[in-house]
């Protein structure tokens, strides 16, 4: 028996289990003190009401024979995938069909897990700093060399910089790449890609034979027009792109889950299509989403779901300007927050030192930028998901440190 030695190569702890081991370690000091948590983005609200519903609803059919379900579709119930591919996609003009979608119990599963499709040999491309799973997922499966300690990069990674110089929008790679992340709003940064930078990666793509896998959990924080809501709203990306879509930020089912991809039947490599190799893997991998949790989800586009959802990440979107004001005010360089549920400011130093300082002076719970990719070294991530109240107070001790 051997192992895979690949989990032998990864940096340290993951991201949050370093965080939530620090505030821990914290707590047990100080027990009197309750921080504010700002760092993972985890959402507060309930779930709204038609959710509830249509949940008890459920519940009731599982306990009676007559309507009892059992093993649900592995790629999702009809009634879900149908109202997906009507609300999220034709109502915006875009063609996506109900076969195309695959309903998942993450984004962040599914980004995981959507490396089962290619060989180790392909070359990955990703932005720095990058959403975690991205990478570490990667490593596991073989695809991105060796750790190099002293830069914190992987040895066979084409890194794309975000930086406060270009604007946080990545820039296309000197070399070939085959697999390309892109996070657009982006986590952890907050910015967002417009149709005309989203655009010049789809011809990328196209033109050298890659495949764009499009994490668009926050699409429904975006505010302005020219940043569009799904990649497929580009010309040519149904030929080259998989996307990536969660209830848990829109609709506040992150201890729900219920996620979906799209994996468009046009999308052909080798003369394979991944739709089917997706849908293949799926069925011999996956049981699907508990039909109780499917019917929630189906009823945030119903009308009342539409407008309670609205209301809760209006709320959220207010935080966002709060913190995005306050801190603004305080001196620090901000970005992000506009389209995002997501603040990134930068740090006066290390930002895991500063993560520190933070706790024990202000006791507010940030992500340090370190924790994302070299490139967010300096910088903190502070999320909107929380109480109004908590946010005014935790951006209040911040500024007067």
């Amino acid at each position: 028996m051997k192992i895979n030695e690949q989990y032998a190569k990864l940096p340290g702890n993951y991201l949050f289990s370093e965080i939530a081991r620090r505030v821990a370690a914290y707590s047990a000091e100080h027990p009197d003190v309750k921080p504010i948590r700002l760092g993972i983005g985890d959402v507060t609200r309930p779930l709204v009401p038609a959710v509830v519903e249509a949940m008890r609803k459920a519940v009731s059919e599982m306990g009676r024979l007559e309507t009892f379900h059992g093993y649900g579709p592995e790629q999702g119930y009809e009634f879900l995938r149908n109202a997906i591919a009507e609300h999220d996609f034709r109502a915006r003009g875009t063609d996506i069909s109900p076969d195309e979608i695959f309903i998942s119990d993450g984004a962040k599963s599914d980004c995981g897990n959507i490396g089962d499709l290619f060989s180790i040999e392909n070359k990955i491309a990703v932005c720095d700093p990058v959403y975690p799973v991205y990478v570490d997922a990667n490593a596991i499966d073989g695809r991105t060399g060796d750790y190099l300690q002293a830069s914190g990069k992987w040895s066979d990674v084409i890194y794309l910089p975000l930086t406060a110089e270009n604007d946080f929008v990545p820039e296309l790679p000197a070399s070939h790449a085959d697999l390309i992340y892109l996070c657009s709003p982006n986590n952890p940064t907050g910015t967002a890609l417009t149709r005309k930078q989203l655009s010049v990666w789809v011809e990328y793509a196209n033109q050298h034979g890659a495949v764009i896998l499009f994490d668009a959990a926050y699409e429904a924080y975006i505010t302005e027009p020219e940043v569009p809501h799904s990649i497929y709203e580009i010309p040519g990306a149904r030929e080259c792109a998989i996307e990536f879509r969660s209830f848990s930020k829109t609709a506040g089912f992150t201890g729900t889950r219920c996620a979906f991809t799209v994996v468009p039947k046009t999308l052909i490599r080798q003369g394979q299509s991944l739709h089917a190799m997706w849908n293949r893997r799926h069925t011999t991998k996956f049981n699907g989403v508990s039909y109780i949790t499917q019917r929630g989800a189906e009823a945030v586009y119903s009308q009342a779901g539409q407008k309670q959802i609205r209301a809760d990440i209006a709320y959220y979107q207010n935080n966002a300007r709060m913190i995005r004001e306050g801190l603004k005010q305080a001196g620090f360089s901000v970005y992000g927050g506009v389209n995002s549920p997501y603040i990134w400011f930068h740090a006066p130093m290390d930002s895991w030192k500063f993560f520190d300082l933070l706790l024990q002076k202000a006791h507010v719970v940030t992500t340090p930028g370190a924790g994302f990719g070299s490139r967010g070294r300096n910088y903190m991530r502070v999320t909107a998901f929380g109480e109004a109240n908590d946010i005014e107070e935790a951006v209040r001790r911040i500024t007067v440190m």
